[in-house]
């Protein structure tokens, strides 16, 4: 704030005037006529010259032009920008390649090492998994069979352990 061109009375002013004043009062400075700053806000004349009237009595002028004057200086002195410019930072330069060639092939190359030996490696998965190389999917065809048969059993089991509970639950009420 510039101390030498304002006054704790102009700081009151300035907070008495609300936007809409404030609209109009800009749309003034740049010289506008009452019907076309209503044309450009999307209002009435008549309600365009009473916020000017009312901004001229806040301001405490006789006419416009001398609003346009006062809201001009006070502008200058209170109206601040709400948020700092924006810092771009400066466009990326290029640098020149270590690589031969400009190309990065064994860098960038993926190998998979892990699937073959999903439990078979220290701290791998397999630890934590109770059937091992189960999981893989290049079994041979007899060894997917067992696998199939291995899991039908269980079910089987499982089946037969619930129709027993089942029908030991079933005597129990009946009695």
């Amino acid at each position: 704030m510039d101390s030498q061109n304002s006054s704790p009375d102009d700081a009151a002013v300035w907070a008495r005037l609300t936007d809409k004043q404030r609209d109009c009062l800009d749309l003034i400075l740049a010289r506008k006529t009452s019907k076309q700053i209503a044309r450009i806000l999307g209002i009435a004349k008549p309600t365009v010259d009473q916020r000017i009237a009312a901004a001229k009595t806040i301001l405490g002028v006789a006419d416009r032009d001398e609003a346009a004057i006062a809201y001009g200086r006070l502008k200058a002195i209170y109206d601040r920008i709400t948020y700092d410019p924006a810092q771009l930072p400066p466009w990326p330069a290029l640098v020149p390649s270590d690589f031969q060639d400009g190309d990065p092939d064994a860098v960038l190359s993926l190998h998979d090492t892990v699937s073959r030996s999903l439990g078979t490696g220290k701290g791998s998965m397999g630890g934590f998994l109770p059937s091992g190389d189960i999981w893989r999917h290049d079994h041979e065809i007899r060894q997917r069979i067992t696998i199939m048969v291995a899991g039908l059993v269980a079910l089987m089991i499982v089946l037969l352990a619930g129709l027993a509970i089942a029908q030991s639950l079933s005597q129990l009420y009946s009695g």
